[in-house]
């Protein structure tokens, strides 16, 4: 939904010209977010762990920064290149630049105390966090009985 409404003077051009005169979709389409990139991300619980793997290629492992903060992992990356070639009469530059800034809330079950692993291999940065050691012997089930 946009901020700011038209008001209409002309409602047969509406009719007429949906997709152009659409401000909503105008802002929210690939016209304006065509460069937004967000990588895709799975999140798998095991019994003892998460795994949590990003897909983001071309990037180096330099390039992530990966953190905690009350709870709340965040995971995000840059990468900056400049190529430039020079011939005879002329020179060319190109700049590259992306980037993604991913939040998520953890659960209560990670154990914070443990070592917390990330790796970047082959374009996909693999992060594991270990669940607390009470919580990986015990099923967390509660049968409520039915009155």
């Amino acid at each position: 939904m946009s901020l700011i409404k038209f008001n209409r003077r002309f409602p047969m051009f509406d009719a007429m010209f949906p997709e152009i005169l659409d401000t909503d979709r105008l802002f929210n389409e690939d016209l304006v977010l065509k460069d937004n990139w967000v990588p895709a991300i799975n999140v798998k619980e095991n019994k003892n762990d998460f795994e949590i793997e990003v897909a983001a290629p071309g990037f180096s492992k330099k390039d992530f920064e990966v953190t905690i903060t009350d709870e709340i992992l965040t995971i995000s990356a840059e990468n900056k290149n400049l190529k430039e070639e020079k011939e005879k009469d002329y020179s060319r530059k190109e700049f590259y630049y992306n980037s993604f800034k991913r939040s998520f809330t953890l659960p209560k079950v990670i154990d914070f105390k443990k070592k917390i692993d990330a790796k970047y291999e082959n374009g996909v940065l693999k992060i594991h966090l270990e669940k607390l050691d009470v919580l990986k012997n015990e099923e967390h089930k509660k049968v409520i009985e039915i009155n």
